[in-house]
């Protein structure tokens, strides 16, 4: 098999290597896919004209091939360094319009008038290059934008894809009906299709439990959604782009110390104030604050152990003297030492 790619990566141009390439397809037909493997990966480079068109002519021949090998041939190609140059290949030679005609629908599909690299196609292979080379991460940003096709209205403020993510993940599920994808791994493509956009809405107005919900919501999912989320910023202009990145890092950094906060098991219960109320006869009041931080300040030092039953902490405060003998004839509620 490598024999037979290089010798048809570095032929002769002429009938000959077209011929040879034809015969090599109607052995193998997931060739092609090896020879976009190796545009993207070792080879860097288009292969000769007559083994590009040979492929085109051959094209209808991927039918006959194991579907599970097209999914594993496309993966190895996906996760390589110029995976754009070879995606580009895969479409001059019409797989892309074959195997997956709603990507195909996204060329020359403009998102923006008079810019070209807004091409929804030029623009996907861009955010496919960017990703990072984790299969799951990769494949979602090839169908990212998949639902713009079908999404695209005109008005007179510019162009618009409203709902585009959600129709994308619908359109998804058709594609992994033809293509055997694991089920994890089509739960994750699926999963970040649909929320692509969701990091997009993040500001720093939102609250703490709102950076919780999000990261609840994204479960398993959030790092790759992120790495997603950083390749599909495609634009230009350095201080857009720049600004886009540090949203994203913001973002991430809330998660991470919410998350870093919310993992520390607190020293007391949270029903040790009323345990001490009802223990003691007290009313809501600071005398109830203070006791909570006097236990506290116990367990920093050492003097009890955390986390215990409230018994435990009571029947240290009922010997401690911390607790007055008539607290509700008390007017300032002070902890009496």
């Amino acid at each position: 098999m490598a024999s037979t790619l290089a010798s048809l990566l570095r032929g002769q141009e002429g009938a000959e290597l077209a011929a040879q390439t034809r015969a090599a397809i109607q052995d193998r037909p997931t060739l092609i896919l090896d020879i976009a493997t190796a545009i993207a990966g070792e080879y860097g480079a288009w292969p000769p004209e007559s083994v590009t068109r040979a492929c085109r002519e051959e094209i209808a021949l991927i039918d006959d091939a194991d579907p599970a090998d097209i999914v594993c041939g496309l993966q190895a190609c996906l996760v390589l360094r110029d995976v754009d140059e070879a995606l580009e290949w895969l479409h001059r030679i019409g797989l892309i319009d074959h195997l997956f005609p709603e990507l195909a629908d996204c060329v020359a599909l403009a998102q923006e008038a008079g810019r070209s690299h807004k091409d929804v196609w030029e623009h996907t292979k861009l955010v496919v290059k960017q990703a990072v080379p984790r299969p799951a991460v990769r494949w979602a940003a090839l169908f990212h934008d998949i639902g713009k096709a079908p999404t695209r209205t005109f008005t007179r403020h510019g162009v618009h894809f409203h709902g585009h993510a959600e129709v994308g993940a619908r359109m998804f599920d058709g594609i992994a009906r033809r293509l055997p994808f694991a089920r994890e791994l089509r739960r994750e493509i699926r999963f970040l299709v649909k929320h692509h956009l969701r990091s997009n809405q993040y500001s720093a107005a939102w609250t703490d439990n709102a950076v919780r919900r999000f990261a609840r919501d994204m479960d398993a999912y959030l790092t790759d959604l992120l790495a997603l989320s950083r390749a599909d910023i495609t634009s230009k202009r350095p201080g857009r782009r720049q600004a886009l990145l540090r949203q994203i890092s913001s973002l991430q950094d809330r998660v991470e110390r919410l998350r870093a906060e919310d993992a520390v098991v607190p020293p007391l219960h949270k029903g040790i104030g009323n345990a001490i109320m009802t223990r003691f006869e007290l009313p809501p009041s600071r005398l109830v604050g203070d006791l909570k931080r006097a236990l506290e300040t116990a367990i920093e030092s050492g003097q009890l152990e955390p986390p215990r039953e409230d018994d435990y902490y009571l029947a240290y405060l009922a010997d401690s003297g911390l607790v007055p003998t008539s607290p509700r004839a008390r007017g300032d509620g002070a902890v009496v030492p």
